[in-house]
């Protein structure tokens, strides 16, 4: 693996853990269930996708995992 995709595979990892946090710092209330539930699964997801497109099996599936990642990352942003 290059430095650059040993870079972002700890980017997106810590962006995933930093998002947890915050997450956890949201009122428990009938208001914030639903983001808090869905930005917790959307961000954490873009670094795990990405882990997961480090072993794909050909460019297609690759670029696949990579289309997941960018998914997930409009769904972040938009929760």
């Amino acid at each position: 693996m290059n430095a650059k995709t040993i870079a972002l595979l700890e980017r997106t990892f810590k962006f995933g853990i930093r998002i947890l946090k915050f997450v956890n710092t949201l009122p428990d209330n009938v208001v914030y269930r639903i983001p808090k539930g869905q930005l917790g699964r959307s961000a954490p997801s873009i670094g795990s996708n990405y882990e997961e497109a480090q072993g794909a099996v050909s460019k297609r599936d690759f670029n696949n995992k990579i289309g997941i990642c960018y998914k997930e990352s409009r769904e972040s942003v938009y929760w």
